[in-house]
């Protein structure tokens, strides 16, 4: 048990994301001790996959350079780019950073509308100087404000090799090149008046921990600018349309606390009505801003809503924030919700004092590693996340309202194979299993936690007045940015089964590698 600990707080300490990924659907009671069993997920469905992780088996065009005596390294499309790129011509970098800029450039109200920005209403009067400029007006000397030019690097290290352990290179001798994003935080112009605005929050997906601390931050945020008049859109999309489900009034008053309490103050669901049913509610309300709390789904969802108020010319922005206990966000560091998941796991597995994960038949498989740790150790603990093992299941083809795919149940496969294959060599073994999906999705975030929520809640905020629409509020290399949305819903974040922090796991839990 002291190796599972162990390893949770080392790979908490680095950030990844695996984590939610080997996180607990099933724990079983053999009569063993601490071993950790998961099974790496199927990936590198995408080009993209291959070449972000170094795989030769790619669509990717072969190199056409000049021979050497070495094989040469694959000449690939960039990783980060939608344009072809020619690593011979001598400007393909900067054809590269004019693609980048391109892409990550944030979608604005004025891209549509002719606006002129006003003095921002974000500044508290004690920073103010009473005495003014010479022209008598007062002189704001707080430094918190961002620079619209302010930006933020995504990729911090140069490596020198695409052989490098984690190297993420855009073309074969793996040259530097800068990948800039736009900071996060408040300008001193905005584009709204913020007595006019009326602001709406929806959470969307499964239950996180941490949805109130945001939607807390956001009302208290919109407050400090001015806004008075802010709603809550009950169960996710579900509220623009199903009657009955009435909008629900904000303030700092109604939200002080609810951060104590776990869940979402304003209920979730998956799915929706069609976007154009939405936008006709986003309009009929006379919605000005828009902050939708959820996953890779709902920040889809988001996009379609910001692109169909573009084509309506709907002065509306609409900012998403990532919430997710998998962290499984593309260009994140995390996103909120995943260490308080993290920390609810321990618990799960401390109390139910076992551990798990495939292939489960075989020389190699999990059933006969778990009859060499009943022998050496006489207990032992099985986790599963809840999609691994797919293969060995019947597949219903049912999919959730938000279109995911339902998936059959795991962890009762599990404990069935387990009980039948010690049964029938002649081992008495006590099989329980626990489904903990609740104990981390619906409990208080954590301190962590928290502190990124409050965080990602203001930056939505003053994304919003900043005229910002389709963008999402998040942390990439330790600095809050904001990155469109487009650019984080293209795939889920996968993790790499030959990398050093796959590596990590297997030797801090003494896993063997059942692949």
């Amino acid at each position: 048990m002291h190796n599972l600990l162990n390893i949770f707080s080392r790979l908490l300490d680095d950030n990844h994301f695996e984590l939610v990924h080997i996180l607990i659907k099933m724990a079983v009671s053999l009569k063993s001790s601490g071993s950790f069993c998961s099974t790496p997920p199927q990936w590198l469905h995408s080009t993209r996959d291959r070449i972000l992780y170094g795989y030769s088996h790619s669509n990717a065009k072969e190199c056409t350079c000049k021979k050497t005596k070495r094989p040469a390294p694959l000449c690939v499309k960039a990783t980060s780019t939608k344009v072809e790129l020619d690593f011979n011509d001598p400007s393909w970098k900067q054809k590269f950073q004019e693609d980048w800029d391109k892409r990550f450039n944030l979608p604005r109200i004025t891209d549509i509308y002719d606006l002129k920005p006003r003095p921002t209403t974000f500044s508290l009067k004690k920073n103010r100087s009473p005495a003014g400029d010479e022209n008598g007006t007062p002189m704001d000397k707080w430094n918190g404000y961002v620079n619209s030019d302010d930006r933020a690097l995504l990729k911090v290290i140069k490596y020198s090799s695409p052989n490098s352990a984690g190297a993420e290179c855009i073309d074969p001798d793996c040259s530097w090149v800068e990948q800039w994003v736009h900071r996060a935080g408040p300008r001193k112009e905005i584009y709204y008046e913020p007595e006019e605005v009326k602001a709406a929050i929806v959470t969307c997906g499964g239950l996180c921990p941490g949805l109130n601390d945001v939607i807390r931050q956001i009302v208290f945020t919109l407050e400090t600018y001015g806004v008075k008049n802010i709603v809550g859109i009950p169960f996710g999309y579900r509220g623009f349309f199903e009657k009955g489900l009435k909008e629900m009034p904000l303030s700092r008053h109604l939200v002080e606390n609810i951060n104590l309490a776990g869940g979402s103050f304003l209920g979730v669901s998956r799915g929706g009505a069609k976007t154009s049913e939405i936008v006709d509610s986003i309009q009929a309300r006379r919605i000005d801003m828009l902050f939708v709390l959820g996953g890779n789904g709902t920040h889809a969802g988001a996009n379609a809503i910001h692109e169909e108020c573009r084509k309506r010319k709907l002065k509306v922005s609409v900012v998403a924030v990532p919430k997710t206990i998998d962290n499984d966000i593309l260009l994140m560091d995390k996103t909120f919700g995943f260490d308080t998941a993290v920390e609810e796991a321990q618990r799960a597995i401390n109390s139910a004092y076992i551990e798990v994960p495939f292939t489960l038949d075989g020389e190699y498989g999990v059933l006969r590693h778990l009859e060499h740790l009943l022998k050496i150790k006489g207990f032992c603990v099985v986790c599963v996340a809840e999609a691994a093992g797919q293969e060995l299941l019947q597949k219903s083809g049912a999919t959730d309202a938000s279109g995911n795919v339902i998936l059959s149940d795991i962890g009762v496969h599990m404990q069935q194979k387990i009980k039948m294959h010690f049964k029938d060599i002649g081992v008495p073994a006590d099989v329980k299993y626990i489904d903990p999906t609740y104990m981390v999705r619906a409990c208080r975030a954590n301190a962590s936690d928290a502190i990124l929520c409050t965080v990602l809640g203001q930056n939505a905020v003053h994304g919003a007045f900043a005229g910002f629409s389709g963008i999402t509020s998040c942390i990439c290399n330790t600095h809050y940015v904001y990155l469109p949305i487009t650019e984080v819903i293209t795939a889920p974040k996968r993790v790499n089964p030959n990398s050093r922090m796959w590596h990590r796991c297997l030797t801090s839990t003494g896993q063997p590698d059942f692949h």
